[in-house]
């Protein structure tokens, strides 16, 4: 089902619609919470729960209110066991409580009541539900039915996986359809489908920044999550190679490594995060 409207059954204002106006205050840039073991120790913090949840920390008050999307990567958390989870929970709770908007990147993907889960514990008023989840479309894009209905329902969002830039990718994401366009431009395509009517849809994409070719993004009216930009190569120049300035604006870099590293230092991780704001502010016009 289209989504028709900038709220939600609810009269609660759409993801697309507060992501849009999210982006024009703080600029286009999604930041990641990326605990990996290189960065705690980095960081001087154990790796543990107690340095898991020293990193969250810092990251909440460097990063809170001063940028449009932040993106905890739940695996990182999972690997600490229902301690990390505790950690994400806590995490989520004070962002949101902010009005920070946060993206759970949690790729998940799966068919029936299993999917019901996921939507549920992600996009539902639970306690690790966000603003919005990334999925996987590689079980069917129909598959993701409960979590686009949630999303719809809750006035949350959802990223769908499309033309990612790791190379085993490729095999995959490129194939032809029996329709004969990619099966990356047929997720596109139906991502574009549930935006139809939105001033700025809530069903996003993720398209790598470090690709040479891009799906046809001409009729998703929707948010491009954009990883790859920093430490893997990505950058500016590389997102004005790949897509059409009139596509620009609805661009949202993911920055994680390339601000982290500043870290722990709560204002150096602030002075990067201001840096690459400037850097990207070219895509919000």
């Amino acid at each position: 089902m289209a989504e028709h409207a900038s709220s939600d059954p609810q009269g609660h204002a759409a993801f697309g619609a507060r992501l849009r106006a999210a982006m024009r205050r703080y600029g286009p840039l999604c930041v990641g919470i990326d605990p990996h073991p290189g960065l705690l120790n980095a960081w001087g913090l154990g790796d543990d729960t107690n340095g898991l949840e020293q990193f969250a920390e810092i990251c909440v008050e460097a990063f809170d209110g001063l940028a449009a999307l932040i993106k905890p990567q739940v695996a990182f958390f999972e690997a600490y066991g229902s301690g990390g989870i505790a950690v994400l929970e806590r995490t989520i709770e004070v962002l949101r409580a902010s009005g920070t908007l946060v993206l759970a990147d949690a790729k998940r993907g799966d068919i029936g009541s299993t999917m019901d889960a996921y939507a549920r514990t992600w996009l539902a008023d639970g306690p690790l539900g966000s603003d919005a989840v990334t999925v996987s479309p590689y079980l069917g894009f129909g598959a993701l039915d409960p979590a686009l209905r949630s999303a719809r329902e809750n006035g949350r969002g959802v990223f769908v996986l499309a033309a990612t830039s790791n190379p085993e990718a490729a095999a995959v994401q490129r194939a032809v359809t029996t329709a004969g366009v990619s099966l990356a431009q047929s997720v596109v395509d139906a991502a574009a489908q549930h935006n139809a009517g939105a001033e700025f849809g809530s069903v996003g994409v993720v398209v790598g920044a470090t690709l040479t070719e891009a799906p046809d993004l001409a009729a998703l009216n929707g948010p491009v999550l954009m990883p790859g930009v920093g430490a893997q190569g990505g950058g500016a120049d590389s997102i004005r190679a790949l897509l059409p300035a009139s596509l620009l604006p609805a661009v949202v870099p993911n920055v994680s490594r390339e601000i982290l590293r500043a870290g722990p230092s709560v204002a150096a991780l602030r002075a990067r995060l201001a840096a690459l704001q400037d850097e990207f502010a070219f895509l919000q016009g």
